[in-house]
């Protein structure tokens, strides 16, 4: 039985894939930031959960006496795009620097933290799963869209910095996925159709199309795949 780690793991594509690896057997820990949000989540699942911010370095301290001991797979979740929740004024410095900051602290220093912190405690061939977005191949999505670049920059480092004890280190980049919080109710019809008919398969995602894929990665079977960005996206985006 393996210990899984999944942040963000209280809705959306996070509860689908704490929801894959429990239905396969794995002990799994939910973290995230709202406490009853994730406890109603883990009794559903019938998971451990730890709540805490993982873009603060002094919570994700605190939290470390509450995760397993050993991690065979983490999977950083935890994120979103900051920006659909303030209005910038472009003219003020400041505000401009906190919506970056925002941003770049909930999708990528979520997940260097928690790496960090977690990383002495990852089992030798663990895996590491991060879940990326299509805004960061210039989609127009400004510090979300560049948060999640970085993300895809720092993985590729991680492999290479984990790779001598088998560790994997991937990122999972989603297109438009329905049944999420992501857009905070702000997706229109018309932008649902539009996201629609630039894939190629003609519809929009749901979370378990990225679990399925998370679940791979984090396989015996995905055990020479490392450093990468597998796009799921029904061909939105094609990664070539």
């Amino acid at each position: 039985m393996r210990e899984i780690v999944v942040t963000g793991g209280g809705t959306g594509i996070g509860f689908a894939v704490a929801a894959a690896f429990t239905a396969q057997g794995d002990r799994v820990t939910i973290t995230g930031r709202r406490e009853q949000v994730l406890k109603e989540a883990a009794d559903q699942l019938g998971v451990s959960h730890v709540a805490f911010n993982a873009a603060n370095p002094v919570a994700v301290g605190e939290a470390l006496s509450q995760l397993p001991a050993q991690v065979d797979v983490l999977v950083n979740n935890a994120g979103g795009n900051t920006n659909l929740d303030r209005t910038t004024d472009n003219n003020d410095l400041m505000d401009v620097a906190e919506s970056w900051w925002a941003n770049l602290n909930a999708n990528l220093m979520s997940a260097v933290l928690v790496t960090s912190a977690l990383t002495p405690r990852l089992a030798d061939h663990g895996r590491i799963v991060t879940i990326g977005s299509i805004a960061a191949r210039g989609t127009g999505s400004g510090s979300y869209g560049a948060a999640k670049a970085a993300v895809e920059a720092w993985t590729a480092d991680l492999a290479a910095e984990l790779g001598p004890r088998g560790i994997t280190a991937n990122v999972v980049s989603p297109g438009l996925i329905m049944d999420t919080e992501f857009f905070r109710g702000r997706l229109t019809e018309e932008g649902v159709r539009r996201r629609v008919e630039g894939t190629r398969n003609g519809r929009a995602g749901i979370p378990d199309d990225v679990a399925a894929t998370v679940r791979f990665l984090a396989s015996p079977e995905a055990r020479h795949i490392t450093g990468q960005v597998v796009h799921v996206n029904g061909g939105a985006y094609l990664g070539r």
